[in-house]
């Protein structure tokens, strides 16, 4: 009875870790940083967003400049005009700066946005390839290397590139 109980207890050890070697041979890696940073469409979103961006850029300058020419007018010429004219032209200064960091404000969110629409399609195709490749070479899981302090089992960022066609 004793020698039924601990060949029960090793043929239970033995599956065990059989069935924990099977399961590590399901799992593969790929580096989704290096995909996104060589894929030709993530290029050409970053040329789109960087061009948005300038534009923002040179608008958002423009205004900081005429505001900041109006500043220096308005403060030379504080001395030789009434009251009335400083606290017309203090009120449209404080209206200047509001603009200006509205403009900023929608500007970044905007940009974000923008980015938000450019990529999440990329994201979307790496993803399904992900999957295909995945799939094909029989792999259960595919975790993303960026995060694993150990990656030892195969890689499949070359197989993604591959099927993504780059």
């Amino acid at each position: 009875m004793k020698q039924l109980k601990t060949l029960l207890i090793a043929t239970v050890f033995f599956f065990g870790a059989n069935q924990l070697a099977n399961a590590q041979s399901k799992t593969a890696h790929v580096n989704v940083s290096e995909i996104m940073a060589k894929m030709p469409a993530m290029l050409d979103a970053q040329k789109q967003l960087e061009k948005l961006s300038a534009t923002y850029d040179t608008e958002y300058k423009t205004m900081v400049e005429e505001y900041q020419n109006k500043l220096k007018k308005y403060e030379s010429e504080a001395a030789t005009v009434g009251d009335k004219v400083n606290e017309d032209r203090s009120k449209e200064v404080q209206e200047m700066q509001k603009r200006i960091v509205d403009y900023r404000d929608n500007a970044q969110k905007e940009l974000q946005q923008k980015e938000q629409d450019i990529t999440k399609p990329i994201y979307e195709k790496i993803k399904a390839s992900i999957q295909k490749v995945g799939k094909a070479k029989g792999y259960q899981y595919v975790l993303n290397s960026e995060g694993l302090l150990l990656a030892d089992g195969p890689e499949i960022t070359v197989d993604v590139k591959k099927d993504l066609g780059f």
